[in-house]
């Protein structure tokens, strides 16, 4: 989470957006886990777990994941982290 925080401080007033999906059960660790993180960008869930239908659209497999849409939502990359991130995020947004 450290690094996703940095991401989002030093590009989002760039154009980076984040959207945060969960796959907790419980509504109120969920919304705990959101305010002791600081988390500042929208989060969405059904607390359906790997029900969750965004993760079920996405395909995803393991936790944490990530994945980088384009404007129109099309999956551009998706499983970067750390360094790697970060370069694509800052590559993209430098276009």
């Amino acid at each position: 989470m450290p690094n996703i925080l940095a991401l989002y401080k030093d590009f989002h007033s760039k154009g980076l957006n984040i959207v945060g999906v969960s796959l907790d059960r419980d509504a109120a660790k969920w919304k705990d886990a959101i305010a002791k993180n600081n988390l500042s960008w929208v989060q969405v869930s059904h607390l359906k777990f790997w029900e969750e239908p965004i993760a079920v659209q996405y395909e995803v497999q393991e936790i944490p994941s990530t994945f980088i849409l384009d404007a129109s939502g099309k999956v551009i990359a998706k499983g970067l982290t750390g360094e790697v991130l970060r370069s694509k995020i800052k590559e993209l947004l430098s276009k």
